[in-house]
């Protein structure tokens, strides 16, 4: 089975759509379609069905879908342990990364990480937590430095790396933060921006307002802790944030007895070789949870 033809299905497949599989892997949708075709041919069944502009799976491209991974995965997994008899230091290293941990943890420690091992190429992908997660769980990337899960199921193993205190925020003009005391209750009645309802941040902060028998107010939602930011700083509405993002232009709603907090660090998949170069992150990642103890 050519492995450039999986590549291609697989593209089709995530996509769902000739066009984009062809931008992903840098070829013409011609060639993409020729690939398809000679892997239909070579399987003698059809894997895609073709409803005008609508691309679907059929029955045994389903059934194909999830051999292609383990085919790719186990190959991917060879590569990287012949390549590690040798003990260097290089190749390619896929990481995933949230947005916010991007911007605000791993940037002093890419660059220490660069500088010490300047023949690894770093193919970085930002993206939402959950969606990195999945990205390690099939073997897109080898890596995920994310917010992690509250539970983590094999084959992912989930180190902690840093703790990430939550605060309630408002801009200073904000109604709330003119009252001298205030509850949980005061903060469900006011207008909400909220992290998405599939992030696990959002997650946190709704099963505090359940215990309590509340239902926030959320007006609007976004994935982007930078965009929440700003949406509260003009005084909108309120919302839970990182504390290490707060500053002149938000403030800190005290409510007494409450705690949030969510766990950062990073993911990998157990039945996976890692690379030399996932194995030299992680001793950094693991380097910096032991300094902040």
């Amino acid at each position: 089975m050519d492995l450039a033809n999986l590549n291609a299905f697989i593209a089709i497949a995530e996509t769902g759509s000739f066009s984009l599989a062809a931008e992903r892997l840098h070829l013409t949708q011609p060639a993409v379609s020729k690939r398809i075709a000679a892997l239909e041919m070579q399987l003698d069944v059809r894997l895609f069905d073709r409803l005008g502009r609508e691309i679907s799976l059929t029955e045994a491209g389903r059934a194909l879908l999830p051999r292609a991974y383990q085919i790719l995965n186990v190959l991917d997994d060879t590569r990287r342990a012949l390549t590690n008899l040798n003990g260097d230091i290089g190749g390619r290293l896929s990481l995933a990364t949230s947005h916010h941990i991007g911007l605000h943890r791993l940037p002093p420690l890419l660059r220490a990480f660069t500088r010490a091992h300047p023949q690894v190429s770093l193919d970085i992908r930002f993206l939402d937590s959950e969606i990195a997660y999945e990205e390690v769980l099939h073997g897109r990337a080898e890596l995920a430095v994310i917010t992690l899960a509250p539970q983590t199921a094999a084959p992912i193993q989930a180190v902690k790396v840093w703790d990430d205190p939550l605060d309630f925020v408002v801009a200073p003009e904000h109604p709330l933060a003119q009252k001298p005391d205030i509850t949980l209750a005061d903060v469900a009645g006011h207008p909400a921006v909220f992290p998405g309802g599939n992030t696990f941040t959002h997650h946190i902060a709704q099963r505090l307002f359940e215990r309590e028998g509340l239902t926030p107010n959320i007006a609007m939602s976004t994935n982007y802790m930078e965009t929440i930011k700003m949406m509260v700083s003009i005084g909108i509405a309120w919302s839970v944030l990182p504390r290490s993002m707060l500053d002149e232009q938000v403030v800190r709603l005290p409510l007494p007895g409450i705690q949030l907090s969510r766990q950062l660090g990073y993911i990998l998949h157990t039945e996976r070789t890692l690379s030399n170069a996932a194995k030299a992150f992680m001793a950094l990642l693991d380097a910096d949870k032991d300094r902040l103890r």
